[in-house]
């Protein structure tokens, strides 16, 4: 997909060569508009190469001119190769010093080729009624695009696994910022059509309001993903479990129910829970050996679980959290699917990592204990995971 958008951006960057950049002023205030989106995107703290889209400005003002057919009453002579140039120079421009990431930047060129060849049937139309409309369906059909291109990304990054599930957690995504920023790129398209360019300032204001909207939830998400990391690392610096015990169950986790098709809501629980499950551990008097409390009898591992849920619902975190911690001991049948997840996983790790018994047996005691204790389809979406090359669990 990267050679893909390379080969699409070349080609535009040298067919605007040749045949000149036409109505250069409009050209110079989209490049600008999305220049300062780009320049005012801001990455999460801790976010990987999949976080969401941080720019909505930008990437309405990328919509926009894809989708612009008048400028002031007068029709628009910029084709599909021009849009592309301009769209990629501008987010250039103003990623300088802070390059965006390949996938983030693939996506963009990609969308905006498709926005643009897609419209091109619609270029200098008259006015009509169903203008609007034909607008509303390309951007429905670009926003699917969008989503196809980025779960294809996702699978690629995170070594494969099922694409529908991948998909429909994007296609969940769009009614958020993915709608505003849809919204915008069309009206700021019509508003140019009759107003001329003064009206990309105007119409840019709710953007970024949105924008600083979400800068603002990041920070407060950053916050709580340092609790989390901290508490998962207390048991850790005490002594009580493994080092990077809490995160392999939590990668792992993660993996299993992606596997499994959870939500993404429902991933980030499987997640944080992972991370937390073992903070009850810090009210034994003596740790257990190599931290692992699958081998404990079940009222005392019901105690654990008991005392972290306490401790996890002072941080503040989400009640399906502490809910997960709070049922590790229960049996399966009466736990939800991430609180099944993070049992499986954990114990698995409890268990290869003990040189008596190394993954392989440890995969057969979990398949022996699925009459009670570990859900068979959670058992069998590890494996699979597995077999894929997932985390492996350190010796003790």
């Amino acid at each position: 997909m990267h050679v893909v958008a390379g080969l699409t951006a070349v080609l535009a960057l040298a067919w605007t060569a040749w045949r000149g950049v036409a109505q250069p002023h409009v050209a110079l205030a989209y490049g600008v508009l999305i220049a300062l989106g780009e320049a005012a995107r801001r990455t999460p703290r801790g976010a990987g190469a999949g976080a969401r889209e941080t720019a909505p400005v930008g990437s309405a003002g990328t919509l926009a001119y894809a989708l612009l057919g008048e400028v002031g009453g007068e029709p628009a002579s910029h084709g599909a190769a021009q849009v592309v140039a301009v769209v990629l120079g501008a987010t250039l421009a103003g990623a300088v010093g802070r390059p965006p990431a390949l996938d983030r930047l693939a996506r963009r060129v990609l969308n905006a080729a498709f926005a643009a060849v897609c419209f091109q049937p619609l270029h200098g139309c008259a006015p009509s009624p169903s203008y609007p409309l034909l607008l509303l369906l390309l951007l429905a059909l670009t926003a699917l695009c969008d989503a196809v291109l980025a779960a294809a990304l996702t699978r690629s990054r995170t070594g494969g696994g099922p694409y529908g599930p991948l998909l429909r957690e994007e296609l969940r995504a769009l009614p958020g910022v993915g709608s505003a920023i849809g919204a915008g790129g069309v009206v700021m398209a019509l508003a140019v059509a009759a107003a001329g360019l003064w009206a990309l300032p105007v119409f840019c204001l709710p953007l970024l309001v949105t924008q600083l909207s979400v800068h603002r939830y990041e920070a407060v998400c950053a916050t709580r993903r340092q609790t989390i990391a901290s508490l998962a690392r207390a048991t850790e610096i005490a002594g009580y479990t493994r080092p990077g015990h809490a995160r392999r169950v939590a990668t792992l986790g993660r993996a299993v129910g992606r596997e499994l098709g959870l939500s993404g809501a429902d991933l980030t629980v499987v997640e944080h829970a992972a991370l937390m499950h073992d903070i009850g551990q810090l009210s034994l008097p003596v740790p257990v050996p190599a931290g692992a409390t699958e081998p404990l009898p079940p009222e005392e591992r019901r105690r654990i679980a008991l005392l972290g849920g306490a401790v996890v619902r002072r941080t503040g975190v989400s009640p399906d959290v502490v809910l997960v911690v709070e049922r590790q001991a229960d049996p399966y049948r009466d736990q939800p699917l991430t609180a099944r997840i993070v049992r499986t996983v954990n114990a698995y790790d409890d268990l290869a990592g003990d040189p008596a018994c190394g993954p392989l047996r440890a995969l057969e005691r979990l398949r022996l204990a699925t009459a009670h204790d570990h859900e068979p389809r959670v058992v069998e979406a590890l494996a699979a995971v597995l077999a894929r090359g997932g985390p492996a669990p350190s010796g003790p």
